[in-house]
């Protein structure tokens, strides 16, 4: 183990200074359009490792090998001079380095047979913990562990004991844990497993998420960890994190209580982990998500202040009788501590891809001052994207990649748009404190504006309000809370000052308090906002092109028409079925059902998918995202077909986001709403209810589009006499059976084989899709029924892991005896599945969309 650990960090520090010199060789190299083109070649190559499907073998490298070499004999025999061949090299290079890269984290995976087993693990805690009422996650750094085979870097759930439930503890005090602080060490045992997350379409990939941050695997705690002592000072990360720690442990004091009091800790030290998801909604619809973070502006705000305060004090203080100044310039001496004071508040805030974005572009500016070397913005931009890549190739992952640097280019482009005045007056210090507020807020608006047609493409959703929105939001928040947040979080230290750091939380929460109030007012208005669905590769490529040419300075041809180009992919809409035809989604919501029908002109939802905590929900977290991704506005039906809180938990949360015509349920869905409100606590917050609420049953039938919707379960329910039992849910979960023009499916929820029974004995057809019944139990999908159903695909929604053994091996082995082919959403992620005249198609997103770091 030793040695295994000894070649990987040899190779580790290799591969660091292989990015160093590729970083210096750029900087100087930035002076002229080919070393610039280089630069790009490698950013380009590392993107295109990062979309790999697989990493590529020996024969693969070979025949990239003789294609450069054949390339770079072309150039040459076509007379080419020697410095076209630079790019093509540094392309070569970039795409190495990536690659080396990508296999050290893939190498440092959880071993097959630890998976779902449970290890002695002793760890170090090595992030800001996130707290919850009844758990604590943090990531941690693997010290030892028996048996060996753990990744060194590992994502820990501690869950209490008592745990609250899917309904929070609104009435209940939190859980006790002991305090958990970066740098401690503990022994645990932990059931550890390999990274999986949800994979549907056009929807936020975990898996993608936690291998960029270096995590390799999960452990869920198991008993009652010990103990082993603390290590402060062991890394640079480790003291970071511990200070974040405090920071926020401090600030905590003064907060406690107060509804926005997670934005302020947002806002000070990034720590977003906290801030309600609701809150995120009216962020997102009214545009101003940009601002509830640590971004580019408020790092250099800081870096500003502090490198104006050293300016004025350096040029007064004096050592063994002479100005400081004379032995340094105080124009060096203000800038290094304006890059010492970025680089502290960057490390503060989680030296996330903004803040480095931000911390390297000072550098860079800083480095050219001082060496006297020239640099314009293209130069600037080119060597900053390089060296973000560079030392962290996964941040092309980041949404704040893109929004960070796209905000830059509006800045550095805007000074091409007006041109500069001509004989400005002298102003007085109001007079020019006006004119910088204002110049502020308009380049803020002006960003606002330009990176709304990004936010769309990543997103999927346009923002009518976020100009109102922005015009208030952005001096308030920059100017206001934001300075009193970092000022809070100052005070809160200085011994005797605690009133006036308690003043200064007051004060910010108070103005962003008043800030929230018309914020949701606009959130809730119904145009504030418009769903985008996602568009294909080229259409994005076309609306990044038109984003970069509507940036170009004043006089550029049509640099106006091409907002054009971007119109395409926001008014794009994926393909509907024809008449007759239909689509259907088996979501991966885990252990829990979701299935998207869609007909020509028509949707219909069946189940909504598990509620799994009081802020948490299938219905918010993977339904509406999705719905939202195929550019669905409304739902004209949506049916839920039992009460239990895995088919039934995403209900409230897809009433509040999205428009319901009709609901079909076999219970009562309205008292089920009522009494889930009073168990979150909040029994006056109902969400609108569909315009029409009827009862699945039996016989009940439609048709739209072409398509035939008839419910098959349940029966009529008689009135129980005065010892019959009430029927289980599950035993009157509703059936529903579709037939386009060409093929059928068949919806089973969570029937038993009595059930199944009854179906054929009332003379079920043949069909060619069927919905494994109680995502494959073995007490379903009976011998019987799958022989009579002759289907063509079975599809099984069920969680990696699962208690219940969902799907069961007989089952599995059952279906595809009978000649179906067996799907599963806990292995294939969502499985879609599209009826046309042609032919019947379906297909898995794994399969689909296959990336190197999902190994399943």
């Amino acid at each position: 183990m030793r040695r295994v650990l000894s070649e990987r960090r040899e190779t580790i520090r290799l591969t660091r200074l292989a990015r160093l010199f590729v970083v210096t060789l750029a900087y100087f190299g930035a002076r002229d359009v080919t070393g610039r083109l280089s630069m790009l070649a490698i950013v380009l190559a590392t993107g295109a490792a990062q979309v790999l499907p697989v990493m590529p073998d020996a024969a693969t490298w070979m025949w990239l090998a003789l294609g450069v070499l054949g390339l770079s004999l072309w150039l040459l025999k076509m007379q080419r001079p020697a410095r076209a061949l630079i790019p093509v090299w540094a392309a070569v290079l970039g795409l190495l380095l990536a690659v080396v890269r990508i296999e050290q984290r893939l190498a440092d995976e959880l071993a097959a047979e630890n998976e779902n087993r449970v290890s002695r693990v002793v760890l170090r805690v090595a992030s800001l913990v996130r707290l919850r009422p009844d758990s604590r996650a943090f990531e941690a750094e693997v010290i030892s562990s028996l048996p060996e085979g753990v990744p060194s870097r590992i994502y820990v759930s501690w869950t209490a004991p008592g745990r609250a439930g899917p309904y929070g503890r609104f009435n209940q005090a939190p859980a006790q844990f002991p305090e958990l602080i970066p740098g401690q060490i503990w022994r645990m045992s932990l059931t550890l497993k390999k990274l999986h997350g949800a994979r549907n379409p056009n929807a936020f990939d975990y898996e993608a998420y936690m291998f960029a941050q270096g995590v390799r695997a999960t452990g869920s705690v198991r008993g009652t960890p010990k103990y082993q002592g603390d290590d402060p000072w062991v890394s640079l990360e480790i003291v970071a994190q511990r200070a974040r720690h405090r920071v926020r442990q401090a600030m905590r004091a003064h907060l406690d209580g107060m509804r926005y009091g997670a934005v302020l800790l947002a806002l000070a030290i990034g720590d977003q982990a906290s801030v309600e998801s609701a809150d995120w909604q009216v962020f997102n619809r009214t545009g101003i998500t940009h601002l509830v973070s640590i971004s580019g502006s408020h790092i250099t705000m800081i870096a500003a202040l502090g490198g104006l305060v050293v300016l004025w004090s350096w040029r007064r203080l004096r050592f063994r009788g002479r100005n400081l100044a004379e032995r340094v310039p105080a124009q060096i001496a203000a800038a290094m501590a304006a890059l010492l004071v970025a680089w502290l508040y960057c490390l503060l805030a989680g030296w996330g891809v903004p803040a480095r974005r931000t911390f390297l572009m000072l550098a860079v500016v800083a480095a050219a001052h001082l060496l006297r070397l020239p640099m314009n913005g293209s130069r600037l931009l080119s060597v900053v994207v390089l060296a973000v890549v560079m030392l962290d190739p996964w941040a092309l992952f980041a949404s704040g990649f893109w929004l960070s640097f796209g905000a830059v280019c509006v800045l550095m482009a805007s000074s091409g748009w007006v041109g500069n005045r001509i004989g400005l007056p002298a102003m007085t210090r109001m007079q020019r404190l006006k004119f910088f507020l204002t110049s502020a807020s308009r380049l803020q608006l002006a960003i606002t504006v330009a990176l709304m047609p990004l936010l769309a493409l990543i997103f999927h959703q346009i923002s009518f309000a976020s100009p109102l929105a922005n015009a208030y939001a952005i001096p308030l928040i920059s100017l206001v809370v934001t300075p009193l947040s970092l000022l809070l979080a100052a005070l809160a230290f200085v011994p005797g000052l605690g009133w006036m750091a308690g003043f200064c939380g007051w004060l910010a929460h108070t103005c962003l308090d008043l800030m929230m109030i018309p914020t949701v007012w606009l959130a809730d208005f119904n145009a504030a906002s418009i769903d985008v669905a996602h568009p294909p590769l080229a259409l994005t490529l076309l609306a990044l092109l038109g984003l970069v040419l509507a940036l170009m300075p004043y006089g550029f041809p049509a640099r106006r028409a091409a907002w054009i180009l971007i119109l395409p992919a926001l008014c794009w809409r994926p393909e509907r079925p024809p008449e007759g035809g239909w689509d259907a989604f088996a979501l991966d919501v885990g252990q829990s059902a979701a299935i998207v029908v869609q007909t020509a002109r028509h949707v219909l939802l069946f189940d909504t998918g598990l509620r799994s905590s009081a802020a948490s929900d299938e219905g918010a977290r993977t339904i509406w995202p999705f719905l939202q991704s195929m550019g669905i506005r409304k739902l004209d039906v949506m049916v839920v077909s039992h009460a239990d809180i895995d088919h039934a938990g995403g209900a409230r949360s897809l009433l509040e986001a999205v428009q319901i015509e009709q609901s079909y349920s076999s219970f009562d869905l309205g008292g089920y709403l009522r009494r889930e409100a009073h168990l979150l606590g909040r029994p006056q917050s109902l969400p609108r209810f569909p315009w029409a609420m009827s009862e699945c049953v039996a016989g009940h039938a439609w048709t739209i589009d072409g398509v035939d919707f008839q419910f098959l379960w349940p029966p009529p329910l008689a009135k129980p006499g005065r010892s019959a039992k009430a029927p289980k849910p599950n035993d009157r979960a509703c059936v529903l059976l579709i037939r386009g023009r060409d093929h059928s499916l068949l919806l089973t929820s969570d029937i038993g084989a009595v059930q199944e029974a009854l179906l054929l004995r009332r003379g079920l057809d043949p069909v060619d899709v069927v919905l494994a019944a109680h995502h494959g139990s073995r007490y379903s999908s009976s011998p019987g029924f799958v022989q009579a159903m002759k289907a063509r695909h079975v599809l099984a929604q069920a969680g990696l892991w699962n208690r219940y053994g969902h799907p069961g091996p007989e089952v599995v082995q059952r279906w595809e005896q009978a000649g179906a082919t067996f799907w599963r959403t806990d292995r294939q992620g969502a499985i879609t599945v599209r009826s046309r005249q042609n032919g019947l198609r379906a297909y898995s997103t794994r399969e689909y969309d296959r990336r190197y770091w999902a190994g399943r």
